[in-house]
This record gives C-alpha cells, structure tokens and sequence, in this order.
C-alpha cells in the first residue's frame, strides 16, 4: 500500500509506516488520515506482529501544517489527538523510529507511541512557543512524565532544539541505533515481539516531584519579567502545573484550553504570520523554483570598512572563501583587526574556539590588488556611498573580472540601474543590502535591477539562505523597500518635533508600542552626521527644496551621536544610556521660534499613530509600485531590520488586524489638517482600494518591477 502521504510495507511481520509528506513531513490532515488507516491495516493483518512508524527525507515529523491553521481541516477528523490515541490504543505495539527533525506535533506523535528508537542527530524540539502557541497534542503532559518537570518545562517554554543525544539516557528513548535506523527500529520491534514486553502508554507513567509548586511558582515568576506582550510562555507554565496537578485526562483538557485561548490570541496570529512570510519571500513571482543557479566558490569583498567586514564575516562563517581588497595597506590592516576583534565575544562565550576561528580567518585573502578578483565567483562592493566612486569601482570590475561572474553593490539607496550601466553586463548586476552589522544582522535586501538575470537572482537567494539570512527581493527605487519606508518614519517623528513634542516622548511612545529603539535613540547609535551629510548632497541636487532639519543644528554643534557623547541626547563616558538634555530642548525651542512656529501639547496615540501609519502608506506605495512582492515581504523588512515588534507582525499586518479603513480614516485627517504635506499624508490608491472593498494587505500580490 502507498498513498500519496504515507507507504505501507511489511517486513518479516513488522508493518513499516513511512511518513511522506515533503519537506518535513508535516502532519497535515491527509497523512493523519493515512495513518490511522495504516494503523487500522496493521492491526487486522494477523501476519503483523508490531508497527514502526519512521519518516522519509528530513526526519520523523516537523509537526502540524502551519498552512491548515485557521481552515477546516486543522480540526478535521483525525486530529492529531485522534490519531495518537489510536496509536496508545493499538493491540500491536507501535515503535517511533526517531531521526532528523522531530519537533511539535512530530514528537508528540513519537511520544505516543509505545516505544521509541532515537538515532544520533536528531533535533528534538516542542517549538510552539514561537509562534505564540504551546503544543496542543499532549505534548505539556507526556514529556514532563519522560524527562522530568525541570527538564520539560525548559524545553517547552524555551522553544529550544536538543540533539537527540543529550536525550539518549533519559525514557524518552528505548533504545539508541547507530547506522540504519529502520533497521534498529526493526530489530528492536522484533525484541519487542520476542520478549512480550507490555505496551507502555506515557500517559500512564507516575509524575512525583518534591516541592513541585514552590518550583512552578518561581517558574512563573522568572518567565513574566521575561516573557513582555507574549502569553504563551507562562501558558507553557501552567500547561504543564496540570500535568503535575492533575489527572492525565484533565491535564489534557487544560492544555487544550490554554491552546485553544492562544490560538485566538493577537500575538500568535502575528508569529503565524510571521514564520509563513519567511517562508514565502523565498519564492520570486516570475522565477521558477527550479531555476538554476551560477556556482559561487569564491567571492571577492571591495572595502574592508565597518560593512565591507561584516559582510566577509557572514561569509567566512557559512565557510566560504573571500578575497578582501582595500585600496591602503593602514585601512586593510584595520579591517582584519575589527574582524579579529569582533570574534572575541564569540570566543569568549564558548561559541567559537580558536581552531574553528583560524580555520574562518585563514579564508580570507586580504589584497590591495585588484587582479586577485579575476578568478572570483560574486563581488560585493562596500565602499563610500556616493556614485561616482561605485562608478570607478563597477568600471574596473567589469574590465577584470571573468564573464558570467555577478557584481554586486551593498548600496543601500543609490539607483542600481544607473550602477548597472558602468557595466557592459547589466544582467549580471544586483544589489546586496546588507544591514550593519552586516555579521549580526539577518536581513538582507536583495535588489532586482531592470536586466537582472533570473539566474543571479535565484544564485542570490541560495547564497543568502547558505549565510542563514533572511532575504528579501526589492525593485530599485530610492531607499528600496526598507529605507524608503524608514525616511517617511523619520519625517513624521520630526514633524512632531514641530508640533511640540520632544525626542524623549516620541522615543517612549514607539518603544511602548513595541519598537526596539525609538527614531532618536536609532539616530544617535546610527550618527547624526549620515543624515546631514545625505541632506547636504539632496540640498545641492534640488536646491529649490528644503532639506532642513533639527538635527543639522545638532550636527554643526559637533553633536552626532553616541560616538561624540552627545546627539540628540547626551551620554556618560563608556554608557550608551540615553540622557535626555536640556541642550537640545532649547535648540528645539529656538528652531520653532525661527520658523514661526507654536508648540502644542502632543499625546502617545498621536505620537504613534504618526508614525506607524506613515510607514504603512509608504508601504502601500511601495507594493503597488512593485519594489515588493508581497506585503508580508515589507514586515520581514521591518522586523528584521528596524526593530518592529514581533508580536505586531510587521506594519502591513499591524494594519490589516487594525483594519485598512481605520488607517484610511486616520490619514485623511492628518492630511486635511493645516500646514499638511499632501504627498505624504494623503492615503496610497491601494490602500484606498482594498479598505473600501473590505480586503487586506496580506491578500495583495503585487507584480514584480
């Protein structure tokens, strides 16, 4: 018997049930069918003496199907429940071949069963917590019998992956098979057999720890001064104190409660969100899957500057050799120390040892030379921000290195296209928008040219999964999806500056709505000296415009930041503590004075409604303008690369749970107030749309630009 979920075969009187559900073997409502019905089989052939369950691929199980969350089958007859108690209730003993991946829903099935045979390597793993949720299945209820409450309640709690061979010793495994595991499965269900050893049912096992309440109340305890908006870790908790508390079925009923409350919860439906977005910005609309992609073995870095090392880290730490070339002997030398330097903590936490760490640093070819470039793969530049230097480092380039080989700008606001035609190769050019730091930092813009090749494109996107970044596909235009959003945000905190409010209050509003870091905090760590620069370069290319800003008056005081100890705050010696500065208030003071202006009382809602909505208009432009995919590209954006709270899911899906109208509404006001920049605050034609035809965001596919 084979279906197109699960094959069925018997082996000298041992039914093989194999799970075939690619990529993970997700237990989507199909092959929970299929495996009741193999069960079934098993169970009435009388030449079956016991039933191994393994999966195919990747592992056993990486749990429930996240696509059926929220449709009728998530709840479809068998559930996972079901289908576990049918295991528990087999009359043949049933045995969990344990390798790969085995998380969620996949290890509670595997705890299910009577007996489980674990293999070296596999990851171990109830996760559910990071998408707001605790595991629905007895997942809170059986491993606490297996590995102890301690031991359970971390795991369950933390959300954090085992090696299986941590677990080797404790009853969560039977028995542990090096080599072939079906066939340590298979001998030991024929142990199983021989021996008539009993059914062994979880649920069954005594749960006794001392002092159980005292230890649950200081769980509960440590995990709300951590957990902030989210409830599902002391969910987890209490979960769990039903396990210790109660009889096995009503435990199980409590768990079902608390997961069913989560799964209604704000915060979970945005870590959904989130983890399918990811998912998804993997997949170019106009790109098959199956595109080939160009070879990268070794790549070249241009500047050895704060990006240009952080990018050769993220690099050399997916092993891939890099040829780093600056134009001085002092500024390469002072890059390699930076990058030296920046693996210290690592090697002080025990992360990295210094074996490991030679091994990355012998990757590097530091060069002052550009013809060590010739033989390379991909260049990614990472010099000043300014064309006419991308323009005498792509010319260069495109004279030297090998045909077929992909240039690549970090630029993270210049016209690609325009950089594209200091090639004779335009499809070979695309922009690699690393965030600072570029070793820390896991988002990565990846910029579309207008001749692209689909085949970079595609080589760019496995490239980025080999570095473990999250990548994001944008069109060119000024600033891209990220920056171009960010300068809207920017302008919206100013204006409140304008109307009366201070940087301290308009930080405090937006870190309580959930931002990392408020506009002026992120200006001091970024240097206000970036902006003032960009707005000098803007003022001289459109002198017809004001570029002006509050800040230029900081800056011509020697005030850029935390790296002079006084930006739009002051600072301490060696403290990054923000000092909100009378200084500064003044300055502000004086630059309302001059310019007419009379301060008013500002409010929180205001504060933040200013500023999201602004991102979220921008956002709609930018996706019926095609620079994105999807709406839920533009959240990883935000959450990856400017501090947007998770459990808000991004600006787009903050604006669909909040209702487009709702934000229509509030734009129109803003915009029909005096003194109101129409191009800014008249709300975008797509949001205008879907709100009046009662859509999302979420809904929209844009087509690529």
């Amino acid at each position: 018997m084979s279906t197109n979920k699960l094959s069925f075969e018997i082996r000298d009187g041992i039914a093989v049930l194999k799970l075939d559900n690619p990529p993970v073997n997700s237990l989507g409502f199909e092959l929970r069918e299929a495996l009741v019905a193999g069960l079934d089989r098993a169970n009435a052939d009388p030449l079956v003496a016991a039933i191994v369950l393994i999966g195919s691929g990747a592992g056993f199980s990486g749990g429930a199907d996240i696509r059926e969350f929220g449709t009728p089958k998530a709840v479809a007859h068998p559930n996972l429940r079901t289908v576990i108690s049918e295991i528990e209730d087999s009359a043949k003993p049933v045995i969990a071949a344990v390798g790969g991946v085995c998380m969620g829903g996949g290890l509670e099935l595997a705890m299910g069963c009577h007996y489980r045979v674990g293999a070296p390597g596999a990851k171990i793993a109830l996760p559910e917590v990071k998408l707001g949720l605790l595991p629905g299945a007895g997942g809170t209820q059986r491993l606490p019998r297996l590995l102890g409450v301690e031991a359970a309640l971390n795991m369950i709690v933390s959300g954090a992956t085992i090696a299986s061979e941590k677990l080797k010793a404790t009853p969560l495994f039977d028995a542990f098979g090096d080599g072939d595991l079906l066939e340590s499965a298979l001998r030991f269900a024929r142990r199983v057999v021989a021996e008539k050893m009993a059914l062994k049912k979880v649920r069954d096992l005594k749960l006794d720890m001392p002092n159980a309440e005292a230890y649950l109340q200081f769980a509960r305890n440590t995990v709300k001064a951590v957990a902030g908006p989210y409830p599902a870790p002391l969910a987890c908790i209490e979960a769990v104190a039903a396990a210790v508390g109660k009889p096995f079925e009503a435990g199980l009923k409590r768990e079902r409660e608390l997961f069913t409350t989560l799964m209604l919860s704000p915060e979970s439906a945005a870590l959904r969100h989130v983890f399918q977005a990811e998912r998804a910005a993997s997949h170019i609309l106009d790109v098959p899957d199956g595109t080939p992609t160009r070879p990268i073995a070794k790549i070249g870095v241009i500047g050895a500057g704060t990006m240009g090392g952080g990018i050769t880290m993220s690099l050399i730490n997916a092993g891939l050799p890099v040829v780093l070339l600056e134009t001085g002997r002092d500024a390469l030398d002072r890059g390699l120390a930076n990058i030296r330097r920046n693996y210290q903590g690592a090697l002080r936490k025990g992360t990295l040892n210094e074996a490991s760490l030679a091994q990355r640093l012998a990757l590097i070819t530091p060069t002052l030379d550009y013809a060590l470039l010739r033989d390379v793969d991909l260049v990614i530049e990472a010099v000043f921000e300014n064309m006419d230097v991308k323009r005498q480092v792509f010319e260069t380039l495109d004279g030297l290195i090998r045909q077929g080989a992909i240039l690549a700008s970090n630029t993270s606001a210049l016209d690609l296209d325009e950089i594209a035609k200091f090639t004779r190769r335009p499809q070979d050019v695309i922009g690699l928008h690393f965030f600072s730091p570029a070793n820390v930092m896991r988002l990565l813009e990846v910029v579309r040219g207008a001749k692209t090749a689909k085949d970079v494109l595609a080589t760019a996107m496995r490239l980025s999964k080999t570095m473990g970044k999250i990548a994001v596909v944008s069109g060119v235009c000024d600033g891209f999806i990220g920056n171009r959003m960010l300068a809207r945000y920017g302008a919206a905190a100013h204006d409140l500056i304008m109307f009366g409010a201070l940087p301290q209050q308009i930080d405090a509003a937006l870190q309580d709505f959930g931002m990392a870091m408020g506009p002026f905090r992120v200006g001091d760590l970024a240097g206000l000296d970036i902006g003032w620069a960009l707005r000098k370069r803007r003022s001289a290319e459109f002198p017809d415009r004001d570029f002006s800003n509050v800040s230029d008056v900081l800056c011509e005081a020697g005030r850029f930041g935390q790296k002079t100890g006084a930006g739009w705050y002051r600072y301490e010696t060696g403290s990054r503590h923000p000092i909100p500065d009378p200084k500064v208030t003044a300055t502000i003071e004086e630059y309302r004075r001059k310019r007419g202006i009379t301060p008013r009382k500002v409010g929180s809602q205001e504060i933040v409604e200013r500023c999201i909505y602004a991102l979220i208009n921008e956002g709609a432009r930018i996706l019926e303008d095609g620079i994105a995919q999807r709406a839920s590209d533009i959240d990883l954006v935000y959450l990856n690369g400017y501090g947007f709270p998770a459990y808000r899911g991004g600006p787009m899906f903050f604006a669909d749970q909040t209702g487009l109208h709702v934000i229509e509404r509030a734009l129109k006001n803003i915009a029909a107030q005096p003194g109101s920049d129409l191009g800014v605050w008249t709300p975008a034609p797509l949001l205008t749309r879907l709100a009046h035809q009662g859509q999302t965001f979420n809904g929209f596919k844009g087509q690529p630009k």
